[in-house]
């Protein structure tokens, strides 16, 4: 390339050079001209190229040859040589430089355009809320407004993007840059830090890498309130940290075996030392069918029999974590799981049990109990749980999520001042919300019920209501929790939830019968309820069954105990639903049935002019008329089914007539009678409108 520039730059020089004119040249110019003359004559001679005559005139007749100016000429001859090729290879690089750039060239004002998105553009923002105030602040923020509109006229006038990086220049505080927020979530200030998080959860126009900003850098409590808050993006939190392998042929259920047998075993409660016994007797029994033979055991071990292809691994686990969950309720218990590494087994088991719903809810239960602790809260969080808790909550289950939202409840100490023990759920508000709470409605469930199956929308039956079956996707796994908390957001819905059988063949925990009384119930129903902050409101109780009874020993245990006080004082009102006041023909058929059945305590205590109930309810009445509790009472008027061949009426009409409130009577049986149909039901629009009525002065209009 440059032999070739060279050739062009000689060839161009020849080409223009005109033929040669005679001047007259000074003496000087002369003699070197003539110098120059004999110099090339004596190259021509040393190399045989020419041959001078004698006597000619050669460059030795006319001046003498000096060494100097024949070093002169060849360094002149060099010099224009070097130089030559010196320019050509500097235009060859030049050259070069000029394609490679151009190959290589990038639309920049695309860049630039992707950085004013990409950049977080920090706002230099005092947390100073009085700094917000005043005419200047406003007068600024006029300002930049008015600035803002005139840079996007003059963008669209002469057709030029704007830039974006003005888009937030009159932003208001929930407008906040990332790291500016994550700043005010550490504030000093609580009303700040809460705003900061409220003000980050309702982002969701943010890219991937600022979500993971935001999960690597905030904070144990800023996790938390991000976790309680509504439709958050899931990209806010980080994935449950790595787990060392495990061998294959290492089974979980032997982690957790391992895991009983380490936490205390003497001093127990007596249900806590049955279930850790049941579990590991269950584990020592499932490791001896691995050795070989068949296994069968029933009563309330493993209910059948398999060969050692089909080993439950799955239902050992649930029996040992049936006994960790007694363990989790005791206090120095949870500080021994943490310790031998239980958060992060219960952590895999999680994760590998996707498909069980049981077991997953049981772990859920059990870091709930261990969140009553605040000195487990880091431990909590460092195990990933926060992410898995904030999943959980977005559950279509309102089982699975009611469990998620106790768990972060109890972990939330920045808004919920309340602790709520195992067996309390909170089914409204479930998450953070500016709505202030007025007052409180606590349910109660009977014999054989739950927390939120008993109050869940009637049963579909496909056969006779194909209308129902047009809004079938609008039912209502729980109407507390979907209707009552749309009708009336102002409230805090709590059920509560306390094992309770037919028979002792399915007792849970069958030693001590006392524990399955009415009377130790309501001692420890108080204990949770008041941790929980029952009383500290105006309260509504609404009863299925025997959970009215319960509801009235509870009311009446209080009114005698002077911490319990409250309880009493804050109670607006009562709605009972086919409570037997007077006993149920239930506890009739089942003790003349009991050489089959056994009957439980419950049972017993449900007999038909049973001491005991009518002592309860002259007590119950004899305060209750003095406090002027505001009463509502539903009565069935339909038989039962029990199985396939019993049909009981199981609370007669006069069973359930307390003495005070209205009665109603409702054509439905004993387990439909808290289940209404549909919203706008009878049933329901009644406990709405009573509801309303005894708390007209908390909730306004």
């Amino acid at each position: 390339m440059s032999v070739a520039a060279y050739c062009i730059f000689c060839y161009r020089q020849i080409g223009t050079s005109g033929p040669a004119t005679k001047t007259h040249l000074p003496w000087n110019d002369i003699i070197l001209s003539s110098t120059s003359s004999c110099l090339l004559s004596a190259c021509q001679n040393s190399y045989g190229l020419a041959k001078t005559e004698p006597g000619g005139g050669g460059c030795g007749a006319n001046l003498p040859v000096h060494a100097e100016e024949k070093k002169l000429f060849m360094i002149g001859k060099i010099a224009k040589v070097t130089g030559s090729l010196i320019l050509g290879g500097f235009v060859f690089i030049t050259y070069e430089v000029l394609s490679l750039k151009k190959l290589l060239q990038i639309d920049t004002q695309a860049i630039h355009q992707e950085k004013l998105k990409s950049y977080v553009y920090i706002r230099t923002t005092s947390l100073n809320r009085s700094e917000y105030q005043g005419i200047t602040y406003q007068a600024r923020k006029e300002i930049h407004k008015a600035v803002r509109k005139i840079l996007e006229t003059e963008a669209k006038i002469f057709r030029r993007p704007f830039n974006e990086q003005f888009s937030t220049f009159d932003g208001e505080d929930h407008e906040c840059a990332l790291w500016l927020l994550l700043k005010r979530c550490q504030s000093e200030d609580k009303e700040v830090r809460l705003q900061a998080v409220q003000d980050l959860a309702n982002n969701s126009h943010w890219h991937d890498y600022q979500y993971g900003t935001v999960a690597q850098t905030c904070d144990q409590r800023t996790a938390i309130g991000l976790a309680r808050s509504k439709d958050i993006d899931l990209r806010f939190f980080l994935p449950p940290p790595p787990l060392p392998k495990i061998k294959n042929d290492y089974p979980i259920e032997d982690e957790l075996r391992l895991l009983l047998v380490s936490l205390p075993q003497t001093g127990l409660d007596p249900c806590v030392q049955y279930f850790t016994s049941l579990a590991l007797r269950e584990s020592s029994q499932t490791l001896a069918a691995q050795r070989g033979g068949l296994w069968c055991f029933g009563g309330n071990g493993l209910p059948y029999c398999e060969t050692l292809s089909k080993i439950p691994s799955e239902t050992v686990e649930l029996f040992c974590l049936q006994a960790l969950v007694q363990h989790s309720k005791v206090s120095s218990h949870c500080d021994k799981i943490e310790a031998k590494g239980g958060l992060q087994l219960l952590q895999r088991i999680y994760q590998l049990r996707k498909d069980s719903a049981k077991i997953q809810r049981n772990i859920i239960r059990i870091i709930g109990n261990m969140a009553l602790d605040e000195r487990l809260h880091s431990s909590i969080v460092r195990a990933g749980w926060v992410s898995v808790l904030a999943e959980v909550m977005k559950s279509p289950h309102v089982i699975q999520s009611s469990h998620a939202s106790r768990a972060l409840a109890n972990l939330d100490r920045e808004t919920v001042k309340e602790k709520y023990p195992d067996g309390v759920y909170v089914l409204h508000p479930q998450y953070r919300s500016s709505q202030p709470i007025r007052a409180d409605i606590l349910f109660v469930h009977g014999l054989l019920g739950a927390a939120f199956k008993t109050w869940r929308q009637q049963d579909i039956d496909r056969r006779l209501d194909k209308k129902a079956l047009e809004g079938e996707e609008n039912y209502s796994q729980c109407w507390p929790k979907t209707w009552l908390a749309s009708d009336c957001p102002a409230l805090r819905i709590i059920s509560v939830e306390y094992d309770t059988h037919l028979s002792d063949w399915k007792a849970k925990c069958p030693v001590e019968a006392h524990r399955k009384s009415i009377a130790y119930r309501s001692n420890e129903l108080l204990d949770k309820l008041r941790a929980a902050g029952i009383g500290d409101r105006p309260l509504v109780w609404v009863s299925h069954s025997m959970g009215g009874l319960l509801v009235k020993k509870m009311l009446v245990d209080a009114s005698k105990n002077p911490e319990m006080d409250k309880i009493v004082n804050n109670t607006r009102g009562i709605i009972f639903y086919s409570v037997p006041h007077h006993g149920s023909q239930l506890a009739e058929y089942s003790i003349n049935a009991r050489y089959l059945l056994f009957p439980s305590v419950e049972v017993k205590e449900l007999s038909k002019d049973s001491p005991a109930l009518k002592k309860l309810n002259d007590d119950f009445l004899s305060f209750a008329k003095d406090k002027k509790f505001s009463v509502l009472s539903f009565a069935e008027t339909l038989p039962t089914h029990i199985g396939s061949m019993i049909k009981l009426h199981v609370v007669p009409l006069e069973s359930a007539k307390l003495g005070i409130g209205d009665l109603i009577p409702v054509d439905v049986n004993h387990l439909n009678v808290c289940k209404p149909k549909k919203k706008d039901a009878f049933l329901y629009q009644r406990t709405l409108k009573f509801i309303q009525d005894v708390l007209a002065q908390e909730l306004g209009d």
